[in-house]
């Protein structure tokens, strides 16, 4: 035993000597330069090159990281074997991510890097004002050295508005309307929301398909179009106008509009804002990548056709009751709860300059008569495409019978479909009639097909009979509609300007004869 031990101590007398003269002959900061020159030597010869990408940037969230994270969310869901699930705020759709110290591979551009998910504990924290979490999380990104500057600065760029793009599409939509009389909410907004939940897209939508493609790729053109229109100069807005008889689909149509590009939707009740200032402001406090929607803008205020009125009333003179007249100051005073909006600010609303502040906008406005509307409305820049929403056509007609008895047109009789097509245009029957009448009676597929037709034969009927008698009824109940609107939404207003406006006519009658 006593030999053992001493065996022992000789080595380890050895072992101290050795180290002494190492450090004799080799100080510390030789030994520093050498391990120095053998990483630059291994950094010459290593064909990679390295990038940590943190969560937590100081004490500030790193957004690059929430931006990676998300992207490869979508090729994680497709090649990952073992993967992590998350479910964000205001967000209906499960994403999925790479599990701790996870690898993946991704082509950009024709070359491949390599994302490596890092997750460590944390050393123990000191004091902060911010809490930190007890991991450490990080990504880091691998690419060769000779495609670093062929992809780096634009693969993360990509990956940035990839990201923006997947967060919107995860989050619920919203559908913002303006406050009542220009209040605020508890944050200071002038919006109000609620999670916008319409099932409409284009391909329930009924309508011309040929139309439909068309309006799909004007939409598609414009949400991709971002260096157009930086390289024409232009801002990036576009504006549609969407008329025709009620009951044909507008409002359909602009949920279709916000569900095929991913946008929110703005409804902006013109007869809540006081004046063009109040406006301005609503347009400065709407996002980006959203629909702004002015539905009835003919009954909203007065916007009537300048021209109508200077010639109706041309041999008369210009009076205070000209439609022209009452848009000037908005048909009323703001003292008595009236809006003093005028058609230059709303014009400069939709193409001035306070129209450029924000960017990929859609303007969209509704109406039972563009007719009625101002010409300075509807020139190209404020309103681009105009929509006309017709009454149900035969292939629009196909798309009712599949969306509510599921009947696709070979299964229907070959007769049965011939005399549908025969009296469908002559019927001039809206899609919101037609959808009721298949309502009314889709547990009997049968049924509602021949009570349709039977409905479509009698207003065709009444339409050959009755002739232009049954279409100034049509239009009469349509201007009823609208006077019952204005009254609603204005009544003090109504009244006085109707008791002033007949007084006025009276008068200018006796003098004239």
């Amino acid at each position: 035993m006593k030999e053992y031990w001493g065996s022992l101590a000789s080595i380890l007398g050895v072992l101290a000597f050795c180290q002494s003269l190492l450090q004799v002959l080799f100080p510390p900061e030789l030994r520093f330069a050498t391990l120095k020159l053998f990483n630059r030597i291994f950094k010459v010869f290593n064909s990679y090159c390295y990038f940590d990408i943190t969560e937590i940037d100081g004490v500030n969230t790193n957004e690059l990281y929430n931006a990676v994270q998300l992207y490869l969310s979508s090729s994680v869901s497709i090649s990952g074997s073992r993967l992590s699930l998350t479910r964000a705020l205001n967000s209906s759709v499960i994403t999925f991510g790479l599990t701790n110290n996870d690898t993946l591979f991704d082509t950009f551009n024709g070359v491949t890097v390599l994302w490596e998910h890092i997750v460590t504990q944390r050393q123990a924290q000191t004091f902060s004002w911010r809490p930190m979490p007890d991991e450490k999380r990080g990504f880091t990104l691998r690419i060769k050295k000779k495609d670093k500057s062929l992809i780096l600065d634009s693969y993360l760029d990509y990956i940035m508005e990839k990201a923006n793009d997947i967060r919107r599409k995860n989050e619920d939509r919203l559908l913002y309307t303006n406050s009542r009389g220009g209040s605020l909410d508890s944050r200071g907004h002038p919006w109000e929301s609620v999670p916008f939940k319409h099932p409409s897209t284009f391909e329930t939508l009924a309508m011309d398909p040929a139309k439909k493609a068309e309006i799909m790729e004007d939409l598609k053109d414009f949400a991709n179009g971002q260096s157009f229109y930086q390289k024409t100069g232009r801002a990036w807005k576009r504006g549609y106008l969407l008329y025709g008889p009620p009951g044909t689909g507008k409002s359909s149509m602009i949920a279709a509009m916000a569900n095929y590009l991913g946008y929110d939707i703005y409804d902006l009740e013109l007869t809540e804002v006081h004046n063009n200032s109040e406006l301005r402001k609503l347009l400065m406090k709407t996002s980006s990548k959203s629909i702004i929607v002015i539905e009835d803008i003919d009954c909203s205020i007065n916007l009537s056709n300048r021209k109508k009125g200077t010639a109706n009333n041309s041999s008369i003179g210009r009076s205070y009751c000209d439609p022209e007249m009452r848009s000037g100051p908005g048909g009323g005073t703001g003292d008595e709860g009236g809006n003093s909006i005028t058609l230059s600010g709303l014009l400069n609303f939709t193409d001035g300059l306070w129209s450029c502040c924000g960017s990929e906008r859609i303007f969209v406005f509704t109406t039972n008569h563009a007719d009625k509307l101002d010409p300075a409305l509807l020139r190209s820049g404020r309103m681009d495409m105009h929509v006309f929403m017709s009454y149900c056509s035969f292939p629009a007609l196909k798309i009712l019978l599949k969306n509510y008895l599921g009947h696709e047109e070979s299964e229907l009789d070959e007769g049965v479909l011939k005399e549908l097509e025969e009296v469908i245009a002559m019927a001039e029957m809206t899609p919101a009639d037609i959808s009721e009448l298949l309502i009314k009676n889709r547990r009997n597929k049968d049924k509602a097909v021949i009570e349709l037709l039977e409905a479509l034969k009698e207003r065709a009927e009444m339409k050959s009979k009755g002739g232009e008698s049954v279409r100034e009824k049509n239009l009469n109940d349509v201007e009823e509609e609208e006077q019952e609107k204005r009254a609603l939404e204005s009544p003090k207003e109504g009244r006085a300007f109707d008791d002033s406006c007949e007084k006025d006519e009276e008068d200018e009658e006796k003098k004239i004869e």
